[in-house]
């Protein structure tokens, strides 16, 4: 598993306005938008391309497009949907799946309670959007759903991530033939007892969204 911490001014300033807790709920979904952007021009750096030449009004030019089977973006419900926007205003025609998956709380284990995807993700690539990386439990519990329908190839993309949660998702992806890398606008310090990330931005889906209930 490789992990990357993306190094720019630009991806620091917006996440230095998402971690203030003042800051509003349209705009924090605003800057989510804006940040995952950038994150997802890091992360699509391995896109799978194929060679094509296209005519120019001057000339012949050599380029490169998509390949086939197109990438498939995976936000885990309900933050995960905060970042899809984002991340589709770069990869347009990437394809689009569902995953539910809940933490339970007192546990800190991850269990799915809906997707839609294909049953078969032979030779998909796979970028999951999940936007903190805490104990690490969802986001390996997903990447394995994944791999076991046959991805080959999974890029998640975080706003956030902790030591410990890293940590869980290497041990947990232990012998997993698939590459997996983690894209991330930050590694913070550590979780609390109640496995959040310090100092963080708080609940992502809350934040995003509101407190439904």
């Amino acid at each position: 598993m490789r992990t990357q911490v993306v190094d720019h001014p630009l991806v620091t300033h917006k996440l230095t306005t998402l971690r203030d807790e003042t800051t509003d709920s349209p705009t924090f979904r605003a800057l989510t938008e804006e940040l995952v952007a950038l994150l997802a021009y890091e992360a699509t750096r391995d896109v799978r391309v194929a060679p094509v030449q296209v005519q120019t009004p001057v000339a012949v030019a050599d380029g490169v497009r998509l390949a086939a089977p197109k990438p498939l973006v995976v936000p885990i419900l309900r933050a995960g949907l905060g970042m899809l926007d984002g991340f589709m205003r770069l990869l347009p025609t990437a394809e689009v799946g569902f995953l539910g998956m809940v933490r339970n709380e007192d546990t800190l284990e991850a269990s799915t309670y809906a997707e839609r995807l294909p049953e078969d993700l032979s030779g998909r690539q796979c970028y999951v959007l999940d936007p903190m990386l805490a104990t690490g439990g969802t986001l390996a519990a997903a990447i394995r759903f994944l791999t076991d329908r046959g991805a080959d190839h999974i890029t998640a993309i975080c706003l956030l991530a902790a030591p410990e949660g890293c940590e869980r998702l290497a041990a947990d992806l232990e012998g997993l033939d698939v590459p997996v890398t983690v894209v991330t606008a930050a590694m913070d310090e550590k979780l609390n007892e109640k496995g959040y990330i310090v100092p963080g931005l708080g609940d992502a889906g809350d934040r995003l969204y509101g407190v439904a209930g």
